[in-house]
Formats: structure tokens, sequence, C-alpha cells
């Protein structure tokens, strides 16, 4: 399953989970989603979450919709730093970078994590 083969464009965002409930062991980021072309309901699970940036702003009465999304390369300088500041410790981790941009109010998610799974609704 390719992050980037989803219809990001106008997909809406209904609920934004953050799972810490065995810090360390499950650490997980859950956003449901509504993707328009054909109104299906799912969640994407980013599993092993090392690192999140969400830049988002209230306010506005509207619907939060997603502009695009991208697996980002590993020359990302945030995963850069986060390696850094781990001092090697995750150096053996296979992280992945994801970023989300967002439509109606300019916001941005970035998730640095292992991996990412979706559950239909």
């Amino acid at each position: 399953m390719n992050f980037e083969n989803f219809y990001w464009h106008d997909a809406i965002i209904k609920n934004i989970v953050i799972n810490r409930n065995s810090p360390g062991i499950k650490d997980e980021i859950e956003i449901e989603i509504i993707f328009p072309n054909n109104n299906e309901r799912v969640n994407f699970i980013f599993e092993g979450v090392y690192w999140v940036k969400m830049n988002l702003n209230f306010g506005i009465i509207a619907d939060e919709s997603i502009l695009q999304a991208h697996l980002l390369k590993k020359d990302d300088k945030d995963l850069i730093n986060l390696c850094s500041l781990w001092k090697g410790n995750v150096s053996s981790v296979e992280l992945n970078v994801y970023e989300i941009l967002l439509n109606s109010t300019g916001g941005k998610i970035k998730i640095i994590a292992r991996r990412f799974k979706v559950d239909k609704l």
C-alpha cells in the first residue's frame, strides 16, 4: 500500500487521535478521513510514531480538507534532526516522513513513523 496512491485532494479530516496508552510500545496517531471520490470513511493509523508536528488553525467554519499528502525523502531535515537528537539510537529503525498539507486553513501535519495502515470504518 503506497501512501501517495490515495486520492488525497479534498479528502476531509474528521478526527485526529493521539494514542499513547502504552508509551514507547504503542505510539500511534489516527486520522479519520472521508475521501471525496467515493465517500469512503477510513482511519489512517500511523504506527511507531517518533515525532509529529501539527500546525493547525481553528475558528474557520468549514471542513478541514487536504490539499495534498506526500511521503518525503530520507534527506528531510526533521528526520535528520530527529536522528541526530537520538544520537544514533534510531539508526537501525526504518522511519518514514509523512506530510499532509491542508486546504481550508493552510495548516500542515508532519509525522515521522515506522509505517501506516488503513482501517475502513
